[in-house]
């Protein structure tokens, strides 16, 4: 068949060109393994040992780039914002009444890294839950949030305010917060329905610590005169970023000003209502911008609590994160919001506007009332 000498040549070149390839290919991988292995087995012995290890500090040994630049499409999450997979009795009690109920959480609508924790509690703190009211679409657009968005939701379920009184007042918590979407559709923003669920709750349970976290209505003083009056403990609105930053974060019918004279009005409803709002670090302010931010919710607002935490984009389709502030920035500033007069900051990485709510309110807020009513009592 090749009888042609060339022609035996060629294919006898080609046989031995096609197995020293092989060959060359099969050394060079073996050779890429080695060096790895050797670079491994170098880094090990001359890296820290165990001991170290396990008590070092994550945030000054990280040395990842913490700062989005123009030529990258995503920071790597640093270590300090990792945590465990949520587990345990409280956890999976609660998950399974909110399935069947059919209630929405904002722990688990907006993907809360800290749900584990807030839902089981522990020795030193109180089971604290999140429930969202009036479905899971919201119908607004801020691009830093998960929950879904529809220009039309469904209509709000009437048994909602009975059902979510009905499971809390089954769980073992001392403290609920209770959110929703926003509900523009609606004549009263669904105002009334937050309302009832709270007086519901409440008639069941009156010990339970009800703290509300809202919309802003569109600047309604009516509807935010309903939530005050329905006898809430703490009154929570979140300006989210700061004033610099408002319309490329937030939906624009949302500002400022607007969430500001919201939480000014509940206080001037009730002057002994606690009111609560919460920023977002990571989205391109300045720590200066940040300061100021802190010093107008203060002395614009007197608004009584204040929460600090990073900024996590929950999709490619959301704002990305420009920065990883690290923790040590963050205890600047819980350090500075007390200095001006807040009753209580919780800032730091992982915080978010409902973390750990219970804890603080129970622990400080109603101590030092508890404090000055004693030193009253005393006085007379």
């Amino acid at each position: 068949m090749y009888n042609d000498l060339t022609t035996r040549t060629v294919i006898v070149m080609t046989l031995n060109s096609s197995i020293m390839m092989k060959y060359f290919l099969r050394k060079s991988q073996i050779t890429f393994y080695c060096n790895r292995y050797l670079y491994g087995k170098s880094a090990l012995e001359n890296g820290p040992d165990f001991e170290h290890f396990l008590n070092s500090n994550k945030s000054n040994d990280y040395t990842g780039n913490l700062v989005l630049s123009k030529d990258q499409q995503r920071l790597r999450i640093p270590p300090w914002l990792k945590t465990e997979i949520p587990m345990g009795e409280n956890f999976s009690k609660l998950k399974k009444t909110i399935s069947k109920l059919n209630l929405n959480t904002v722990c688990v609508e907006a993907k809360c890294p800290n749900i584990g924790e807030c839902w089981n509690g522990g020795d030193d703190r109180i089971s604290t839950a999140t429930i969202m009211l009036l479905g899971d679409e919201c119908t607004r657009g801020c691009r830093f949030c998960s929950v879904k968005t529809s220009r039309k939701p469904a209509p709000p379920d009437p048994k909602e305010p009975e059902n979510t009184a009905k499971a809390i007042c089954s769980w073992d918590i001392d403290y609920i917060v209770l959110t929703s979407v926003d509900r523009d559709d609606l004549s009263d923003q669904g105002s009334s329905h937050i309302a009832q669920t709270i007086s519901f709750i409440k008639r069941q349970k009156p010990n339970l610590l009800v703290e509300c976290l809202t919309p802003d209505f569109r600047g309604d003083k009516k509807c935010v005169e309903t939530i005050v009056k329905s006898n809430l403990d703490v009154y929570a609105h979140n300006v989210e970023t700061v004033k610099e930053l408002q319309t490329h974060v937030r939906d624009h019918r949302a500002n400022f000003d607007q969430s500001l004279n919201v939480l000014i009005h509940a206080k001037e409803i009730n002057p002994n209502l606690i009111t609560k709002t919460s920023l977002m670090l990571g989205l391109g302010e300045t720590n200066e911008q940040v300061r100021e931010t802190m010093r107008q919710i203060r002395t614009r607002a007197n608004v009584d609590c204040l929460t600090l935490g990073q900024y996590m984009q929950p999709t490619r389709r959301h704002l990305k994160v420009k920065e990883y502030v690290r923790p040590e920035i963050f205890e600047e500033l819980q350090a500075y919001g007390e200095s001006i007069g807040f009753l209580y900051v919780a800032s730091g990485p992982l915080v978010r506007s409902s973390y750990r709510a219970g804890e603080y309110f129970i622990k400080n807020i109603l101590k030092t009332r508890q404090q000055h009513n004693q030193a009253a009592t005393a006085a007379v």
